[in-house]
C-alpha cells in the first residue's frame, strides 16, 4: 500500500527521536554498529524526504494545496538537518575518534538524562516478558531505545517487543532511576559511578557547557514540534532563544577546548568534543527550522497534528490545577515520571520558561507542562494535573 504523507510524518518524527539517542550511544559506548545504524537512519532520512517531495508535486492541484505542503516540506527539511547532525556524531565512531573513558563518565555522572546498557541474565524477572506486560517506561522512568540479542540489533522497539535471557537493553531516562532499573532487571541495586572533576579545568568547564548543550538541543526538538501541534508562539519563542543560546555555547566549548589543548601531547583527542558541539548547534537549528513555520504563519494541514498523535512517543501540555495532587509538590515528590512515564521537559509559570526541571522543582496552580511519553502515561499526567473533587459530607 503506498505511504500516506501522513505515514511519512509519523516516520519521520519517530525516526528523528531515535536517531538522536542511537548516535549520542553509538559515542558513548563506542558501539560501530549502532553508528553504521545511524548512517543507515540517515538514508532513510533522505528517501523520506524525497517521497514527501513526490507526494507534494502530486497533491497541490490548487495554490492553497502548495502553501499547506510548503510548511511540511520545511519540517521534512528540518528533520533531515538534525539526522545529518546525529550523523556527523557517529561518523567520529566509524573514524576512530574516540571520547576518554573520563569524559564518558562524566557526562553520564552530569546529564539530566543518562543512557544505561545493561544485559539481561538468566534469572532475570524481565526475561520472557513483553514491556507491555512489565509497564517498563511507566514503572522505571527509563525508556528502552535498542537491544542487542546476540549479533542482532532491535530499533524499532515497542511494548510488544519480548525481552530475553542474555538481551543487551539500552535504556535511556532519569539518571536517578538507575539504580531501580537495576534491580528490576539484575535482582540487584547498583548505584551510577561517581566522577571527580577533570584535573584540567578548561577541559572540565567545555564538558559543562557540551552536556548543556547537548541537553538544551534536544530540549528545542520537542519544544519546536509541541510549537506546532498546541500553535503556540511562546513555545516557539522559545526555540529561538535556545538556539541563539547554543551559538554562544559552542563558542564557550572552542574556548576551552583550545585552552586545554596546550596541556595535551596529542590536541587530536579533543576533537570529538568539537565534533559534539558542532552537531548540538545543528540539532538546534533545525529545531528552529521547524518552529518557524509557526512564527512565520505558514499553513499546517490537519494531517500534521494526526499524525503526531500517532507516533511512538506523544508530546503533551497539561495546565496544572488548583487543589490538584501535583500543586505545592516537587516532581520527585509527586514521582511525576515514575508513576506516569511522562518526562516533563519544561514548566512555563507567569510568562517565563524553566527549560530545564528536574526533581527538585516545585509546581504549582496554573504551571503549565510539557512533556512527552507513551501515550497511556498522557491520560495518567492529565489526572495527577486535574482537580481533585471534594466530598460532600
Amino acid at each position: 500500500m503506498p505511504k500516506t504523507v501522513k505515514d511519512l510524518l509519523i516516520e519521520i518524527r519517530n525516526a528523528t527521536e531515535l536517531i538522536i539517542d542511537l548516535a549520542y550511544s553509538s559515542i558513548l559506548y563506542d558501539a560501530e554498529d549502532i553508528a553504521e545504524e545511524v548512517i543507515e537512519l540517515e538514508r532513510k532520512f533522505y528517501e523520506l524526504l524525497n517521497e514527501i517531495r513526490t507526494l507534494a508535486a502530486l497533491s497541490a492541484r490548487r495554490l492553497e494545496d502548495a502553501k499547506r505542503m510548503v510548511a511540511i516540506m520545511q519540517i521534512a527539511s528540518a528533520s533531515q538537518k538534525i539526522s545529518s547532525a546525529a550523523g556527523d556524531k557517529s561518523t567520529l565512531v566509524l573514524r576512530n575518534y574516540k571520547l576518554s573513558k573520563d569524559i564518558v563518565k562524566l557526562i553520564l555522572s552530569r546529564s539530566e538524562e543518562t543512557i544505561l546498557k545493561i544485559s539481561v541474565p538468566e534469572n532475570s524477572q524481565v526475561a520472557g516478558k513483553t514491556l507491555g506486560e512489565l509497564r517498563f517506561q511507566k514503572v522505571m522512568g527509563m525508556r528502552v531505545i535498542a537491544i542487542k540479542r546476540d549479533l542482532e540489533w532491535i530499533f524499532d522497539v515497542n511494548r510488544d517487543v519480548i525481552l530475553m535471557k542474555g538481551d543487551i537493553l539500552f535504556v535511556r531516562g532519569d539518571p536517578n532511576m538507575v539504580p531501580k532499573v537495576y534491580e528490576f532487571v539484575l535482582g540487584e541495586r547498583r548505584e551510577l559511578e561517581t566522577v571527580c572533576c577533570l584535573e584540567i579545568p578548561e577541559l572540565d568547564k567545555a564538558v559543562d557547557a557540551l552536556i548543556e548543550m547537548k541537553n538544551l538541543s534536544e530540549l528545542a526538538v520537542d519544544l519546536a514540534y509541541s510549537s506546532l501541534i498546541y500553535e503556540n508562539y511562546d513555545v516557539a519563542f522559545e526555540v529561538v532563544y535556545i538556539e541563539n543560546l547554543l551559538d554562544n555555547l559552542k563558542f564557550e566549548v572552542e574556548r576551552n577546548i583550545l585552552l586545554a589543548s596546550r596541556k595535551f601531547e596529542d590536541p587530536s583527542v579533543l576533537i570529538p568534543i568539537l565534533e559534539l558541539a558542532h552537531s548540538a548547534e545543528q540539532i538546534a537549528d533545525g529545531a528552529r527550522e521547524i518552529a518557524e513555520v509557526l512564527l512565520k504563519k505558514m499553513e499546517l494541514p490537519a494531517v500534521f497534528r494526526e499524525a503526531m498523535r500517532k507516533t511512538d512517543e506523544v508530546l503533551t501540555m497539561v495546565t496544572v490545577c488548583e487543589n490538584s495532587n501535583l500543586q505545592g509538590k516537587t516532581l520527585g515528590e509527586a514521582r511525576v515520571e515514575t508513576n506516569t512515564g511522562m518526562h516533563v521537559v519544561a514548566v512555563k509559570r507567569r510568562g517565563e520558561w524553566i527549560t530545564r526541571p528536574t526533581a527538585s522543582t516545585r509546581i504549582f496552580a496554573g504551571d503549565i507542562l510539557i512533556a512527552k511519553g507513551p501515550k497511556d502515561g498522557e491520560s495518567e499526567l492529565i489526572n495527577l494535573c486535574s482537580a481533585i473533587e471534594k466530598r460532600v459530607l
